[in-house]
C-alpha cells in the first residue's frame, strides 16, 4: 500500500479536474433551518456531471495514466455512478472503458454508462464476486483496474467537493457525508480536517449495513453480505484500506439511518427544494435530521452525493410502494 493521500493531493486533484468537473451549487433552505434550528450547507453533487460526485475521483484517477494504459484503456466495478463517472471520464480522454456492473443495476444507470460508450460485463452481486471477476479481466485485457473508492488519486479527486464547500461556506461546525465504501467520506475528512480543523465529521450508512461503523467501533475493517437497502450506492461490503486509514483517523463517528428516512429525504428535496436526490445521496442528511439536538445553532454542511435514480423508482419510493 501507498502511503494515504494527503490534503496536498486533494490541491493537486482539484487543478486537474478544473475545467472538467462542474463547480456544484451549495444550496439553502430557510425550512431546513427552521425545522431543525441550524443553518444547513447543501453541496449539490446531484447536479454534477453523469449526476454524482463519483466524476471528480474518477477523472482525476483516469487524467493520470500514462500513454500505455490510456491505450489499453480502464476498467471498473461499480453498482452505477462510478461506472457512469469511469465511463465518461475515459471518453472524454480518448479510451477505452469495461465496467462490471450488478445485474440489478438501476436500469437508467446501466443506460447511461453504455451511453457514455462503456463496455458493460453484468454479474449478480448476490452470488459472484465482483472484484475477483474484475481483477480476472483486467488481467486478460491488460487493462488498469480503478476502484471505486479505494485508490489514492480516487480519494484525492472525490475530496475536491468538500474543499469547494467549505471556500465558499467559511468554516463548518458539523459534516455529514454519505458512507458506502469510504472514498467520498475519507476525502471529505482529508479536506474538511485541513479548511475547517474543528468542524465535527460523521460517516452516514444505511441500517442494513453498517459495516463501518462496526469497523470503527473494532478498530478493524469488517466484511458483511452485501446490504439489503435502496440506497443502491451503499450496497459495499466493507472499507478499503486507504479509506479506513483516514476514516479512523479523520472521521468523529459513522452513523446509521433507515431506508425510511432516506425516503423522507428525497420527499423533503422533491417538495421543499425542488430537486431529484437519489436514496444513497440522502444518506447525510437523513444523518443530520437524526442527530437532533445535537446540531441546532450549527453551521451543518451536508454533502448530496447523487441524483441518478429512476424516474419511476423514485415516484414508486414517494408514494410508500415496496422498492
Amino acid at each position: 500500500m501507498h502511503p494515504l493521500p494527503t490534503y496536498d493531493d486533494v490541491l493537486a486533484a482539484a487543478g486537474r479536474i478544473r475545467g472538467h468537473a462542474h463547480r456544484t451549487p451549495v444550496l439553502r433552505s430557510r425550512t431546513a433551518d427552521a425545522r431543525w434550528g441550524a443553518q444547513f450547507f447543501f453541496k449539490c453533487e446531484n447536479f454534477q456531471r453523469m449526476g454524482a460526485f463519483k466524476f471528480r475521483g474518477a477523472f482525476n484517477a483516469l487524467s493520470k495514466f500514462d500513454a500505455a494504459q490510456r491505450k489499453a484503456g480502464v476498467i471498473a466495478f461499480s453498482s452505477g455512478n462510478h461506472a457512469q463517472a469511469v465511463a465518461l471520464a475515459a471518453g472524454i480522454l480518448g479510451m477505452p472503458a469495461v465496467i462490471v456492473m450488478p445485474n440489478d443495476a438501476p436500469a437508467a444507470k446501466l443506460a447511461a454508462t453504455r451511453g457514455y460508450g462503456a463496455e458493460v460485463v453484468q454479474y449478480d452481486r448476490f452470488t459472484e464476486d465482483r472484484e475477483a471477476l474484475t481483477r480476472r479481466l483486467a488481467q486478460e485485457r491488460g487493462m488498469t483496474l480503478i476502484p471505486p473508492y479505494d485508490h489514492p488519486d480516487v480519494i484525492a479527486g472525490q475530496g475536491t467537493a468538500v474543499k469547494e464547500l467549505i471556500e465558499e461556506t467559511g468554516p463548518l461546525d458539523v459534516l455529514y457525508v454519505c458512507l458506502g465504501g469510504g472514498g467520498l467520506t475519507s476525502g471529505s475528512a482529508l479536506s474538511a480536517r485541513a479548511l475547517s480543523p474543528d468542524c465535527r465529521i460523521y460517516g452516514v450508512e444505511p441500517e442494513a449495513g453498517n459495516d463501518g461503523q462496526r469497523s470503527l467501533r473494532e478498530g478493524r475493517i469488517v466484511h458483511i453480505d452485501t446490504p439489503k437497502t435502496i440506497a443502491d450506492g451503499a450496497q459495499t461490503q466493507h472499507l478499503g484500506e486507504y479509506t479506513f486509514g483516514i476514516i479512523k483517523r479523520d472521521v468523529n463517528d459513522i452513523v446509521t439511518v433507515s431506508d425510511a428516512q432516506l425516503v423522507e429525504g428525497m420527499r423533503f428535496f422533491a417538495e421543499r427544494m425542488k430537486m431529484v436526490v437519489e436514496p444513497t445521496g440522502c444518506l447525510a442528511f437523513a444523518g443530520a435530521c437524526a442527530a437532533g439536538d445535537a446540531i441546532r445553532g450549527a453551521r451543518v454542511g451536508v454533502l448530496i452525493s447523487g441524483g441518478n435514480v429512476d424516474l419511476a423508482r423514485f415516484a414508486s419510493l414517494l408514494a410508500g410502494q415496496p422498492a
